[in-house]
């Protein structure tokens, strides 16, 4: 047995459903479910029970669960403290992700990094980018992911991700504004902005807001400082049909009939995502995982 194949069956018993373990894993659903049926195929029995809820651990994936748990642990244990005497790798690779994220994204880097790294863990933490940069100065973060790319030369940075950003509305209100291409960013006048703090990535807010205004809209009052915009905020504030949010075309969320995602014509919006890490780190597993991904495309 491999260690990352223990690590797919324990994300996928504890979530209870294959999406969500990919998500906890930040790796592809098909990608997840291959890891689960080769390990099944090496022990030669069934661990889960697949139905239209979700998955269940079989007796013997029960017997797995517990055992998996204890060998994962005592294994990490081991990393960190073998971590301390070696500068080649960590042990544990200590990455921050933001809220949302294209799901095929980290797929390749962290495969690259399986590969060439196997005894390194990566250890992911969801945090704004505010949060990411202090986390970054604190030396308490390897490799942030970041909105925006943070000046000076303390941090190297690597553009890898350009997402253009649609919006949400009710399907009422989508039918009756979408043309042909899309929504045109201005016929969105008159609805409420469901938008982030600014502290929580100010330069990106700051861009986003300028391009909104420049269209007529008026923004209203700012979210609350330290309230994060989840999508279940998001969705609920739309479906009410007073309100807009924004979103990437390839949104993990799953959207309610009442709710319609649409192209903003002419992709005004394009939000960035950066890779940025210590400029003196000399770690080979950073290196490895920020060199797998690929060139960013448009999205």
């Amino acid at each position: 047995m491999e260690l990352r194949e223990l690590r797919a069956f324990v994300a996928v018993a504890e979530e209870g459903g294959m999406s969500a373990a990919a998500r906890r894993l930040h790796i592809s659903q098909p990608a997840l479910s291959q890891t689960v049926n080769a390990l099944e195929r090496r022990l030669g029995v069934k661990l889960l029970v697949r139905s239209s809820t979700g998955v269940s651990p079989t007796e013997a994936g029960v017997t797995l669960l517990g055992e998996a748990r204890a060998l994962l642990a005592r294994h990490d244990r081991l990393l960190r403290a073998m971590g301390r005497y070696s500068g080649e790798t960590g042990g544990v690779l200590r990455l921050g992700i933001p809220l949302e994220l294209p799901s095929d994204l980290l797929g390749p880097p962290l495969e690259r990094l399986a590969l060439a790294c196997p005894e390194t863990r990566v250890q992911a933490l969801h945090l704004s980018t505010a949060a990411q940069q202090a986390a970054l100065q604190a030396g308490e973060l390897d490799v942030a992911l970041l909105r925006e790319r943070p000046p000076g030369r303390e941090f190297d940075a690597m553009l890898v991700v350009r997402e253009r950003l649609g919006v949400l509305l009710s399907a009422d209100q989508a039918a009756e504004l979408r043309g042909p291409d899309g929504i045109h960013l201005e016929a969105l006048a008159g609805l409420t902005w469901v938008s982030f703090p600014r502290s929580a990535s100010p330069a990106w807010f700051d861009e986003l807001t300028a391009i909104l205004r420049s269209h007529g809209l008026d923004l209203g009052p700012p979210a609350p400082e330290g309230q994060a915009l989840i999508a279940e905020v998001k969705l609920a504030a739309v479906s009410a049909g007073q309100s807009f949010a924004l979103a990437p075309p390839h949104w993990s969320q799953p959207l309610p009939e009442n709710v319609s995602w649409s192209p903003l014509v002419g992709h005004p919006l394009v939000r960035r995502t950066w890779a940025v890490w210590p400029a003196a780190s000399r770690r080979r597993d950073v290196g490895v995982f920020v060199s797998g991904f690929a060139e960013p495309d448009a999205v």
